[in-house]
């Protein structure tokens, strides 16, 4: 009974993420916000994208976010940001998978994972068919050194104190 709630814990989980991702359009969600096409990038049109039109559309992202021009951004002008950019995505979701129109999302209505099967066979490694606690760990460490690997600086730490074993 144990594997029964832990499986349902991790397919919800799954759908969660999955209904995050699938009715994101163009531009698609990056690690730091929504990932520019290369035509928003390419501000002259040239078919080209430069430093300074990738620096001026970061800061025309700052600018839209700053909403008081200040120069500089609040927890409050961050948050509104948040707040509308996941109001816009819930209203998108809503507007791709509300199939009878109520307004609501039932859980048939609600995107079916497109990899969780996959995912969950990666995690189930004994292929038992349940996640054992050690698997469970074993998957959580692998997706936190994962995460790692994107970010320089945890590279560099994780190098030096390698280097020190």
């Amino acid at each position: 009974m144990k594997h029964a709630g832990f499986i349902a814990g991790i397919a919800l989980a799954a759908i969660t993420v999955t209904a995050a991702s699938a009715f994101a359009e163009t531009p698609k969600p990056g690690k730091h916000g929504p990932r520019a096409t290369f035509e928003q990038l390419d501000a002259d049109g040239d078919g080209q994208v430069t430093q300074a039109e990738m620096e001026a559309h970061r800061a025309g992202r700052f600018t839209e976010m700053d909403t008081n021009g200040d120069g500089k951004l609040t927890a409050d002008e961050m948050q509104a940001h948040g707040q509308q950019k996941a109001k816009d995505r819930s209203a998108k979701m809503l507007e791709k998978f509300d199939k009878d129109g109520d307004g609501a999302l039932s859980a048939e209505e609600m995107p079916k994972p497109r990899h969780g099967d996959k995912m969950f066979g990666r995690i189930d490694t004994d292929g038992s068919g349940g996640v054992s606690k050690e698997e469970f760990d074993a998957a959580k460490a692998k997706m936190k050194e994962h995460g790692r690997k994107g970010h320089g600086k945890d590279k560099k730490e994780n190098k030096d104190s390698s280097e020190q074993n």
